[in-house]
């Protein structure tokens, strides 16, 4: 299955900055607009699977 996710990228000064709209708590900063990119597929990347594990045992607790 393949998602789509909205990244909003801004420059501030010497920094870059983003946020992927769709997922709280997923933001950014880089000196890099590709350093931005990068770190936030990572930082998502790490976010869903937070979120799946956390399903994950919620779902097992609740079965036992």
């Amino acid at each position: 299955m393949h998602t789509e996710y909205t990244a909003v990228v801004k420059q501030d000064g010497d920094w870059w900055i983003g946020w992927v709209e769709e997922v709280p708590g997923v933001n950014c900063q880089e000196r890099s607009l590709e350093g931005l990119k990068e770190t936030l597929r990572q930082t998502l990347k790490e976010a869903l699977e937070s979120n799946s594990h956390k399903g994950h045992r919620a779902g097992e607790w609740v079965n036992r």
